[in-house]
C-alpha cells in the first residue's frame, strides 16, 4: 500500500537534507537507498509514475512508500489516500549495500524512549536514539540494530516482535 504526504510537511527537511517540494516527484521509503527511481504502478487502476527516493517512512503498518503530492496525483490516489502499487526499481545505488536496523518506538517524551532503550540494551546492540523533527513535534526514534542486511534486520524484527512484543519497522541507516 502507498499512502501519500503534503502539508504541513511542505519546505521541511526530508531525511537526506533536501527541502521537501510535495510538488515534485519523490517519495519516502525505509530501506531503499537515498536516490534510487522508482516506477510506481496503481494496481487500482494501472497508472504509473517515477519518484526518488529522498527521505525516510512511511512508518505506518501496511505501507510501503510515501509518495509526493505530485506523484499521488499522477497515479489518481489523493482522494483515496492510500492505494495498493507495485514498486519497480529503476536506477540508483545498489539496494542491498549499506546497514539496516530496526525501528522500535517513536516517543515525544524522551524519557519514554530512554526507558525503552535501557530495557532493550541488556540484550542488544547497538540502541540508540534518533530525534526527529516533525510538524507535529520533536519524536525520539528507538532504533535497534546495525546490521549488512535486510534479511538480517528481518530476522532481528521478528525477534523483537516474538520476544519484546514490540511493533517494529526494518529501516536502512543512513550515514
Amino acid at each position: 500500500m502507498a499512502s501519500w504526504y503534503g502539508f504541513p510537511f511542505n519546505g521541511r527537511r526530508t531525511s537526506n537534507g533536501e527541502i521537501y517540494d510535495m510538488n515534485e516527484f519523490t517519495a519516502a521509503h525505509r530501506t531503499l537507498p537515498f536516490g534510487a527511481v522508482v516506477r510506481v504502478t496503481n494496481l487500482s487502476n494501472g497508472r504509473e509514475t517515477e519518484v526518488r527516493i529522498n527521505d525516510r517512512g512511511p512508518f505506518v503498518a501496511n505501507r510501503v512508500i510515501d509518495l509526493s503530492h505530485a506523484a499521488a496525483e499522477e497515479l489518481e490516489m489523493i482522494g483515496p489516500g492510500t492505494a495498493p502499487v507495485r514498486l519497480t526499481l529503476l536506477s540508483g545505488p545498489n539496494p542491498g549495500i549499506g546497514f539496516f536496523g530496526v525501528q522500535v518506538g517513536a516517543f515525544q517524551n524522551e524519557d519514554n524512549a530512554e526507558r525503552l532503550q535501557a530495557q532493550l540494551e541488556a540484550r542488544y546492540s547497538p540502541v540508540i536514539i534518533a530525534i526527529y523533527d516533525s510538524p507535529y513535534g520533536i519524536f525520539h526514534r528507538v532504533r535497534v540494530g546495525r546490521v549488512p542486511s535486510e534479511a538480517d534486520a528481518a530476522t532481528l524484527a521478528a525477534r523483537l516482535r516474538s520476544e519484546d512484543h514490540l511493533t517494529t519497522f526494518v529501516i536502512r541507516l543512513d550515514n
